[in-house]
């Protein structure tokens, strides 16, 4: 039987030399490599007590909406600036070239919930130390973070001191 990191493509000297870019459209192309990465991502959390899966803009909501549902728990998207209906709030981090900025209801987590962070790639971890921020401004808890990739030579895991944090699949190096 094939193991997930068996389905994800890589591409040397991507988007310049020397970086060995992961891709995970391969995963999401095939059935069973999109299910074994459900079930590797679902399986780092099944047995963390919490009430709601955090997911940003756009592979968040890939891995981390049938993880909330298989699990019974409810979802919230973080989004980028602006794509958010209701009142938000947001968060600022840096990029490799600029800043982005992202957003989160205000009403989507209520005072001591407990929420898992779920995305598809952990690089530097700026994206998911502004969602930190934003879950603990509206009170809530974050009692775990889950990827389905890591690339550990960019130590994102620095930025995420103090929070459980997890991978289905770990890469050395970028």
């Amino acid at each position: 039987m094939k193991k997930v990191e068996d389905y994800v493509r890589t591409i040397p000297d991507f988007p310049e030399p020397g970086i060995m870019f992961r891709d995970v459209t391969s995963v999401l192309q095939d059935a069973e490599g999109l299910q074994l990465a459900i079930q590797g991502v679902e399986g780092l959390v099944k047995d963390t007590e919490f009430d709601i899966v955090v997911g940003p803009e756009s592979r968040g909501f890939i891995f981390g909406v049938p993880v909330a549902y298989n699990l019974k728990k409810a979802f919230v998207p973080v989004r980028k600036k602006g794509k958010l209906p209701c009142e938000t709030i947001e968060a600022t981090y840096d990029l490799e070239y600029g800043t982005a900025t992202i957003e989160l209801h205000k009403d989507a987590i209520k005072p001591g919930q407990k929420v898992v962070i779920v995305d598809d790639l952990i690089a530097t971890g700026g994206t998911i130390e502004a969602i930190i921020k934003l879950v603990e401004q509206l009170g809530g808890e974050v009692v775990k973070i889950v990827f389905l990739m890591e690339l550990e030579g960019l130590n994102g895991r620095e930025k995420l001191k103090g929070y459980e944090v997890d991978s289905v699949i770990k890469y050395p190096g970028k």
